[in-house]
């Protein structure tokens, strides 16, 4: 099982469990989605933390995945695909979660990682903490709902900062632009998390709930329009000259040698 789920007192925690990096499958997103969807009628469970095993909270996709190609322009199935398709379903579904939840990113979450952790209501980061929307230097389009999920949270323009230039923000710096909304230690990570959920846990369950609905209201339908439109433009752009170069590059851990083609 790539997912654990515990409950201390009235916090459910839902662990990551493929490290060393956590990259996401369709199933591993699903199983989050479901794990937290899992307390909708338990009123006993107020809050939730979302975190990880290993280095990285979530380093994205694994493009040699065995969970079904997520797409890398060698396989079958470009990026954009059933397979992506089925991980913004899931994505869409994290919106839409009765309880809030915070997640405790202590490393990467990159690319859909990224998008993954932006699906919390609140993140706690460490310092060792990078948060990169890292699409635009993969020759591709942004996925996972990122499109609606930046702009919700930190406005039009420091979005597309963090869009276009596919930079790596450091727990620090994801605090200071919106990205996260503390920064602890690493060996507080996991507590901070908790304390904050606790915060949250404390109060009456059924008002939580509904200021948790009214503040999402309509977030998941448009997080569901802007993946259609997301995974239309990766089905398109994986498939060019970029795209690979991209990928390469990114695995080298070298600039792109991008042509427009």
């Amino acid at each position: 099982m790539s997912v654990g789920v515990e409950v201390v007192d009235h916090v459910a925690v839902v662990e990551l469990q493929a490290p060393p990096h956590n990259f996401f499958t369709a199933s591993l997103v699903e199983a989050v989605a479901d794990a937290l969807h899992s307390f909708e009628d338990d009123h006993r469970v107020r809050a939730a933390v979302l975190c990880a095993q290993g280095r990285s909270f979530c380093a994205g996709a694994n493009f040699t995945s065995d969970d079904g190609p997520v797409g890398d322009g060698s396989s079958d199935e470009p990026v954009g695909g059933p397979t992506t398709q089925r991980l913004y379903a899931a994505a869409a579904r994290l919106c839409e979660v009765a309880i809030p939840f915070v997640a405790a990113v202590q490393g990467p979450a990159i690319g859909g990682g990224l998008g993954l952790a932006m699906t919390a209501n609140l993140r706690v980061c460490s310092p060792e903490a990078r948060f990169s929307a890292n699409f635009a230097a993969l020759g591709i389009h942004q996925g996972f709902g990122l499109s609606v999920l930046l702009p919700e949270q930190l406005g039009p323009s420091k979005a597309a900062e963090v869009l276009l230039t596919a930079r790596r923000y450091t727990g620090e710096e994801a605090v200071a632009l919106g990205l996260a909304d503390r920064c602890v230690p690493a060996d507080h990570l996991r507590e901070a998390a908790m304390e904050l959920a606790a915060q949250i846990a404390v109060n009456a369950p059924l008002a939580v709930r509904a200021i948790n609905r009214t503040l999402r209201q309509g977030l998941a339908d448009r997080v569901r329009a802007a993946t259609e439109h997301e995974a239309a433009l990766q089905r398109e752009l994986s498939a060019t000259a970029d795209a690979a170069e991209g990928i390469r590059a990114v695995t080298e851990r070298r600039p792109g040698n991008f042509t427009g083609t």
